[in-house]
């Protein structure tokens, strides 16, 4: 766990100083890997999309892990992958680009930036923190999640099923199956993230709006629908965080203030993340 814990670190940080390295426009290779499945259809078409290029990585890092310097050169694999997953572009430069644009045009196209390809944002307080939970799940919160749980090949087919299932540039079938997967990936850390949220923020405000959702959601939803009780979750934490602090009515709907205390809320979850995975490898070393 101490090699996945410091290549996080190390992108997390390459990332702060050159958000341009998780920028990439097309997935070219992973695109054109897609079109040779035009023959194939449904559920088989997504695991031959999704499985080769997953057992090539898991691969790589197996042959990585028995070479010289092992542990440095699956360090050095896993922060190349990292920093691919992390995108399409880095989550804390597209947050910054919405706050730095001078004027109201400037700033919906900005956020525009944040939701899946074809989605679009409404400016207002709610739908403005909605994208923003959404996007810190799938660049960052999701990526980290399946990292440390299945390495490299975790992170990578995280990024692949999202890139299937949400755009509609790589879809098959109608992206039907591949959303499927995707939505099903997304379950797990984005769980986790609310209970973390939760922790880091206002746990009875979180939890009921969490709650809510679930009472309404049918048995399948957990891959047949979106984590929406994600951006449900935030949204009620920075409702509640700005009512704490005798916010104003235009407060509460001003979506840049939702920008920024959001940006602060998931920047608490992810060190509590990183704190967690440090408290495990240190008690490795312990024992």
């Amino acid at each position: 766990m101490a090699v996945p814990l410091l290549a996080v670190l190390i992108t997390l940080g390459l990332l702060h100083m050159l958000p341009q390295l998780a920028q990439r426009r097309d997935d070219p290779l992973f695109r054109r890997w897609v079109r040779q499945l035009d023959d194939t259809a449904g559920r088989g078409r997504v695991l031959l999309a999704l499985l080769p290029p997953v057992l090539l990585c898991l691969l790589l890092d197996w042959l990585f892990g028995r070479a010289p310097l092992g542990e440095f050169v699956q360090l050095l694999f896993g922060v190349l992958v990292l920093l691919y997953s992390f995108g399409p572009r880095e989550f804390e430069a597209d947050l910054e680009a919405v706050l730095q644009a001078g004027d109201p045009p400037g700033r919906e196209a900005a956020v525009q930036r944040l939701a899946e390809p074809g989605g679009q944002v409404v400016w207002n307080a709610h739908a403005v923190g909605e994208v923003i939970a959404m996007a810190a799940l799938r660049r960052r919160f999701g990526v980290v999640f399946w990292f440390f749980v299945l390495g490299p090949a975790g992170a990578l087919l995280y990024r692949l099923a999202q890139t299937l299932g949400r755009d509609d540039g790589a879809s098959a079938d109608g992206a039907t199956h591949a959303r499927y997967v995707a939505n099903a990936l997304d379950w797990l850390p984005a769980q986790l993230l609310v209970f973390t949220l939760a922790l880091v923020g206002h746990w009875e405000t979180v939890i009921g709006a969490w709650r809510r959702w679930h009472e309404t959601a049918g048995p399948t939803s957990w891959y047949r629908q979106e984590p929406g009780f994600l951006g449900d979750a935030a949204c009620a934490d920075i409702a509640m965080e700005i009512e704490g602090g005798d916010g104003y009515t235009e407060e509460r709907a001003d979506p840049l203030l939702e920008l920024r205390r959001m940006r602060s809320t998931f920047l608490r979850a992810l060190l509590a993340w990183l704190c967690v995975v440090a408290l495990v490898v240190l008690g490795g070393w312990a024992n």
